[in-house]
């Protein structure tokens, strides 16, 4: 998203000194709450609001996981979803044409006929939620190893995933929790028939660019609004968020209903040291080449700017965010009390011999997985293709075709039957592949192959097929029966026969890897993946035995309650204050002599004597978020929409790593502000009325 840390202050960093890690309750906002288990009593003593589980399960059932890898909720009884600008901006891309650039010009949906279906989105709306520890745990059988007990385990969440599927019909998908300590099932309600009604032009959505990514004060308009189908009409939904006209108050309690993607809080030292080691620095590697490719890529032409965009825009944040956890990896205030807080736990492990033989030799199984991990990284990283979409479709199609042949239970676990039906429609969306970018994309990997393993290694003799990495590129793509859904949905139901067949370099190069590539694999999910799922288990028991239950798990890309108030911070000396106007997005402009990414689109200039100037526009939290929340609704105490998350300042982003209640803030799109706009820049005055309750 635009989410994630920086220092944290002295202050902050005493807290951290003071309180052991896994008393999460005593340190006033923190934590991505299960709803299952919510800190009910935490929040009543700090704020005196009781939660109930009427009000949880209507936000649980309004909320909604998009498929783009961000969040957001239902808020009108005709099905309407709000989410971020930024969140759609992948479906916003596959939409445009040379013609009608909608990231660029946004789109207004006038009636039910001009509401644009979606290729290849799924939104989730989580139903039931049922703890399946004991199942999963019980797969894993006395005196097996670690690999064996990994594989029993998967082959378990397989079997759990497509049973439960087809007895409720939803969408199963079996969580870890605690990094191995807890499983849950998660059941959800699917819809793919989705169509695109509202988004503004980019440079309302993201004004101020990356410049001012991760910053505050921001003023974006970064919503946009879809709404979901079912039998060919607008979903009547059982649960929406109500609108809240009045927004929030400087100090009043809200709430995050969101899917925050993954944090590494509960980590140990020694998995902490190979992250700043070996996998963030040759992570921001690589996405910084990205980066350049797709700039040089997008200087060409313009067609080109437009196609390399989203692309762009994706790359460019996670390098940011990453940037922002390395230096969080490299602050004293944060890793020397995560160091003091394993020792308080060893030593109260190694205090006691029963406790020492169930617990503690969990940290040196997790520093030996990490020697493993380095050891795999570089090959890992060197079959993922550079980014290549059609990379990615080669691969699945060549690994379905084994991985079908087998029972669900036994094949790689996105390829088990409940995980079909999203692949099948990620395979076949009518969504374009750029041809141009694929062969530059390409051509990018070709070269990195050679740099990080040698032009005499196996793979990249394989990759380059006897020719230089531009030929070979273009021999790839150009021509490719995968460039199109016909193509890729023959091989698809031709199976195993129709891969062996067929001739195409892409195919037949992903056929001459997969093995090695499996290989890889194999050792990563035994000798890192199992043996850490076994220790972090270990460790989150002894961490229940010293501290309680009543903690909460790192973030998985699953749905999550924060809490918080609305407040500002102290920056270099000087209070922020929690709210932006809309007044201040021309003031900010100009200030910046209209220029790119300062610059205004005319339907805003167009309105600016319109507009109440004074209209709160974006404000700051103190919800503990990270990416995967961008599209999260802002609740109140009533279950209200009073804002929409779309980013975090940029002391936020080493929140992967902590939590900072002094100057971590959670940044959203004010309710206010989001109507002002709608009604007085778009003339959009019957989805305004919409999202208020009024006839739509």
């Amino acid at each position: 998203m635009k989410l994630p840390f920086l220092s944290l202050s002295l202050a902050a960093a005493a807290l951290f000194a003071a309180a052991p890690a896994w008393s999460a309750a005593t340190r006033l906002d923190e934590g991505m709450w299960l709803f299952n288990d919510p800190p009910v009593a935490a929040i009543e003593k700090a704020y005196g609001f009781k939660l109930t589980q009427g009000w949880l399960e209507h936000v649980q059932k309004s909320c909604v996981r998009f498929s783009t890898g961000g969040s957001g909720s239902l808020v009108s009884k005709d099905g309407l979803v709000m989410t971020n600008h930024h969140v759609a901006s992948e479906v916003l891309a596959q939409l445009s044409t040379s013609e009608r650039d909608l990231l660029a010009q946004g789109y207004l949906a006038k009636g039910a006929s001009e509401e644009l279906p979606c290729p290849d989105l799924e939104l989730l709306v989580l139903w039931t939620i049922e703890d399946v520890t004991a199942r999963v745990e019980g797969a894993a059988k006395p005196g097996m190893s670690a690999a064996e007990g990994g594989s029993a385990k998967r082959a378990e969440i397989s079997r759990i995933e497509k049973e439960a599927g087809e007895k409720s019909g939803l969408k199963a998908e079996v969580v870890t929790l605690y990094k191995g300590a807890r499983y849950h099932l998660y059941s959800y309600k699917r819809f793919t028939d989705v169509r695109l009604v509202f988004a503004p032009e980019k440079t309302a959505a993201f004004f101020g660019g990356d410049p001012d990514n991760f910053e505050y004060p921001r003023f974006c308009l970064d919503v946009t609004f879809f709404r979901i189908y079912e039998g060919g009409k607008p979903l009547q939904p059982e649960h929406h968020l109500a609108w809240s006209a009045d927004g929030a108050d400087a100090g009043e309690l809200v709430f995050v209903a969101g899917h925050p993607g993954s944090t590494e809080r509960q980590n140990t030292v020694a998995h902490l040291e190979y992250f700043r080691d070996v996998r963030y620095p040759k992570t921001l590697a690589r996405l910084w080449r990205r980066e350049v490719q797709l700039h040089t890529f997008m200087g060409r032409k313009e067609e080109w700017r437009r196609i390399g965009e989203e692309d762009l825009f994706g790359v460019q944040n996670s390098r940011k965010a990453l940037s922002g956890r390395m230096e969080g990896l490299l602050d004293p205030s944060i890793m020397g009390p995560k160091l003091e807080a394993e020792r308080r736990l060893q030593a109260f492990v190694w205090s006691d011999p029963a406790r020492a033989a169930k617990w503690g030799d969990a940290w040196d199984k997790i520093e030996q997985a990490q020697h493993s991990a380095a050891a795999l990284w570089d090959l890992s990283a060197a079959q993922a293709g550079g980014g290549s979409a059609l990379f990615g479709i080669a691969r699945s199609l060549v690994r379905a075709a084994a991985e079908r042949q087998k029972p669900s239970a036994e094949r790689l676990r996105e390829f088990s039957d409940a995980a079909l039906p999203r692949l099948e429609q990620q395979l076949f969306s009518p969504a374009p592949v750029h041809a141009d970018l694929e062969v530059d994309a390409l051509r990018s990997w070709l070269l990195f192959l050679g740099e990080s393993l040698g032009g005499d290694h196996s793979l990249t003799k394989r990759a380059l097929g006897g020719k230089s990495p531009s030929a070979r590129a273009e021999e790839l793509v150009r021509g490719s029966s995968l460039l199109e859904p016909a193509g890729r949905r023959a091989l698809w139901d031709g199976g195993q026969a129709a891969i062996d067949a067929c001739q195409e370099p892409l195919v037949r190069l992903l056929v001459a890897i997969d093995a090695d590539e499996r290989a890889v694999r194999k050792r990563l999910e035994d000798e890192v993946d199992a043996v850490q799922r076994v220790a972090y288990g270990q460790i989150a028991e002894a961490q229940f035995a010293l501290y309680g239950t009543s903690v909460y798990p790192d973030a998985t890309f699953t749905l999550r309650l924060s809490y918080g108030k609305v407040a500002g911070y102290e920056q270099d000396g000087e209070q922020i204050p929690p709210f932006t106007q809309l007044g201040g997005k021309f003031e900010r402009s100009r200030a910046r002599g209209g220029a790119a990414p300062f610059d205004l689109p005319a339907s805003w200039l167009a309105a600016e004597q319109r507009l109440d100037k004074s209209v709160p526009y974006n404000f700051v939290s103190t919800n503990d978020i990270i990416g995967g929340n961008s599209g999260s609704p802002v609740v109140d105490q009533r279950g209200e929409v009073v804002g929409l998350i779309f980013d975090g300042n940029i002391q936020s982003l080493v929140g992967a790593l902590a939590y900072s209640e002094t100057q971590a803030r959670s940044v959203s799109v004010d309710s206010r502000g989001i109507l002002e706009a709608l009604r007085k820049v778009y003339a959009a005055e019957a989805l305004a009325n919409e999202l208020t309750g009024k006839t739509r």
